[in-house]
């Protein structure tokens, strides 16, 4: 298995989303039920598209405790 890069999770953690019902808000803090709809109807292409679906693989695979470390270290 191949190790997280972990600049890509500081990313989530700092990041925030740059349209639609949460714009402003960082990535990590989006709602999982936000992120199964993207995966249903497709993440956005480049960057952005690759960091809401790592995001949704943290989300459902209960990972989150990555992402509270982090936030604590900003």
């Amino acid at each position: 298995m191949q190790q997280p890069n972990p600049d890509i999770l500081k990313e989530l953690v700092t990041t925030e989303m740059p349209f639609g019902k949460y714009k402003g808000r960082k990535l990590c803090d989006l709602p999982a039920y936000y992120l199964e709809w993207f995966s249903t109807k497709g993440f956005p292409p480049g960057k952005l598209g690759m960091q809401l679906a790592t995001l949704f693989e943290i989300k459902t695979n209960g990972l989150e405790e990555i992402l509270d470390g982090l936030k604590k270290l900003k």
